[in-house]
C-alpha cells in the first residue's frame, strides 16, 4: 500500500524555475510507487492570513482552505520546495503554510531547496527546518539542494549536466529518510493516540 505525500511549492512569479523542482520529486516519490499530489500555492489562491484555519467557525471557511486543510489531515508525508528569495524563504509558501497548525502535526517532513545560484536555496532550508518543526512536523536529516537550478533541471523537471547527475545520486537517500519517517509516524499513530 502506498504512502500519501504531498509535495508543497510556493513561488507566485511569473518565470517559475522551482516548478521543475517540484515536478523532479513529485516523479521520483510516483516512480517507488507512492501516492504523491503537488500543492501548487499559487494555483491554491489562498488570501494573505488574516485567520488560521482552525479560527473560523466549522463549516465557514473558504472552500480552498477547506478542501486542503483535508488533504493535510489525509497525508502521511510532505516535501517541502524551497525557494530562497534574499536569504529567506518564498513568502506564498509561508502565507500557505501558515493557515493551519494541527493538520500538520506529527507528520514528517523533508525539504528540498533551490536557487538561481551556486547555494542552492541553502539559507531558506535551514530557516524552514525551525518553522517546520514549530508547527509540529518532524523534518527528516536529509535534504537536497539545487543550484543553479536551470543548469541541473530541464523546464519539464528532468535531471541534466554534472548537477542533475548529483540530484539523482542524492535522491534515493532523500527519498529513503522521508519514507523511513512516514512508516515509524503511521506506526506510533495507529498504537497510541498523540499526547495532545
Amino acid at each position: 500500500m502506498s504512502d500519501r505525500i504531498l509535495v508543497f511549492y510556493g513561488s507566485y512569479r511569473a518565470d517559475r524555475m522551482g516548478i521543475r523542482l517540484a515536478q523532479f520529486v513529485v516523479d521520483g516519490l510516483r516512480g517507488r510507487g507512492e501516492d504523491v499530489e503537488l500543492i501548487d500555492a499559487k494555483a491554491v489562491g489562498l488570501p494573505m492570513l488574516d485567520r488560521m484555519y482552525k479560527e473560523y467557525p466549522k463549516g465557514s471557511a473558504p472552500a480552498a482552505m477547506e478542501k486542503l486543510a483535508g488533504q493535510i489531515r489525509d497525508a502521511d508525508g510532505f516535501v517541502f520546495i524551497a525557494g530562497e528569495y534574499n536569504w529567506g524563504i518564498q513568502p506564498g509558501l509561508k502565507n500557505l503554510t501558515d493557515h493551519f497548525l494541527e493538520e500538520w502535526f506529527w507528520r514528517p517532513a523533508a525539504i528540498a531547496s533551490y536557487s538561481g545560484g551556486r547555494f542552492a536555496g541553502a539559507r531558506a532550508a535551514t530557516a524552514w527546518h525551525g518553522t517546520l518543526s514549530e508547527m509540529g512536523m518532524v523534518v527528516v536529516s536529509s535534504t537536497i539542494a539545487v543550484g543553479p537550478i536551470a543548469q541541473t533541471l530541464s523546464a519539464e523537471g528532468r535531471p541534466i549536466g554534472d548537477g542533475g547527475a548529483a540530484l539523482e545520486r542524492a535522491f534515493p537517500r532523500f527519498a529513503d529518510d522521508l519514507m523511513w519517517w512516514v512508516e515509524a509516524a503511521k506506526t506510533q499513530r495507529a498504537k497510541k493516540n498523540p499526547p495532545y
